[in-house]
């Protein structure tokens, strides 16, 4: 790479088939593509930031597929490896009125042969800020150790460091996630945190204080705790800590990926050159607008629709 990005992504890739009835009465399935750290590198990208996803790709249609969306959608592709393993999918049903379903099929899908022989000096050292999350540690041992190599060479070249610990309780284990949390957090500069899904299976504390005193602890400078109760993001940084509430302009329809699209607009404004307090601000209205939608890669806001709300 010839010049420096902005935004390097470490995750999968996963089909997703949808469809808008229950998955028992459901007769077609629309296809496109998702997971949560691609999510994060699509709103990034659409809001401006030059960024590149690292991942391996099944070689065949699916994976072609994929690779030419994210062409598309302007993610950098050259850090992309075909792989023979088959690609993960997944199954949404969204229906109306009732209850979304989802379905996970990734065990020895191509992202599990991420390893850290794919990061190098060199390939870190091209971007500007790093992001990753917990389920890309979980796909596989090699994939963990790759999320681990690439945040300690970005921590020593002084890259902005960025992580969700995004507990998934249908394919993760609270034991394991806390050990991807640990090895992680010495080389983190700014951690997503949800008090509903991580705090309880990480921390075993509903308090976002004290999450905030344990990873503060740690020397993360940026922690953004987001409290569905208390309807907003708890974000601490430099000593001070302040409140941004949800986006409620528009009524919720779907929450799928909205805390991933968050993850994207806020990483957006921080490199930017914008304040986490600031970065929460925006980042809040491109979580909103992505809710106000059915889907996940569809239901991405622009730019210009966030500006019309701030």
């Amino acid at each position: 790479m010839d010049k420096q990005l902005d935004l390097a992504v470490i995750g999968e890739c996963l089909i997703e088939l949808s469809s808008c009835a229950k998955l028992e009465n459901a007769v077609e399935f629309r296809k496109s593509y998702g997971g949560d750290s691609v999510i994060s590198a699509l709103m990034a990208s659409k809001l401006g930031t030059e960024t590149a996803f690292i991942t391996k790709l099944g070689n065949d249609g699916f994976g072609r597929y994929i690779y030419e969306q994210l062409q598309k959608d302007n993610i950098d592709t050259s850090h992309i490896e075909f792989v023979q393993e088959q690609n993960g999918v997944y199954i949404a049903a969204r229906p109306e009125g009732d209850k979304n379903e989802f379905y996970y099929y990734k065990r020895k899908s191509a992202a599990t042969k991420l390893n850290d022989d794919d990061i190098t000096e060199d390939l870190i050292s091209s971007f500007k800020c790093l992001y990753s999350t917990g389920v890309t540690q979980s796909l596989s041992l090699s994939a963990r150790n790759a999320v681990k190599k690439s945040f300690r060479i970005a921590k020593e070249k002084e890259l902005i460091t960025a992580y969700d610990p995004n507990y998934t309780s249908c394919f993760m284990y609270s034991d394991e996630s806390k050990e991807f949390l640990e090895e992680i957090l010495p080389y983190t500069d700014v951690i997503f945190m949800s008090l509903k899904n991580d705090a309880p299976h990480l921390f075993e504390s509903p308090s976002y204080e004290h999450i905030a005193k344990k990873l503060g602890d740690y020397g993360v400078e940026t922690i953004v705790i987001k409290s569905r109760i208390d309807g907003g993001y708890y974000i601490f940084y430099n000593g001070e800590k302040r409140f941004c509430e949800f986006f409620n302009k528009l009524p919720v329809v779907d929450l799928t990926a909205s805390g991933d699209a968050f993850n994207g607009a806020f990483l957006h404004s921080y490199i930017s050159g914008y304040n986490p307090f600031e970065s929460a601000k925006y980042a809040a209205v491109a979580a909103g607008l992505q809710a106000s939608k059915t889907g996940a890669v569809s239901a991405l806001p622009s730019k210009e629709e966030i500006a019309e709300y701030l």
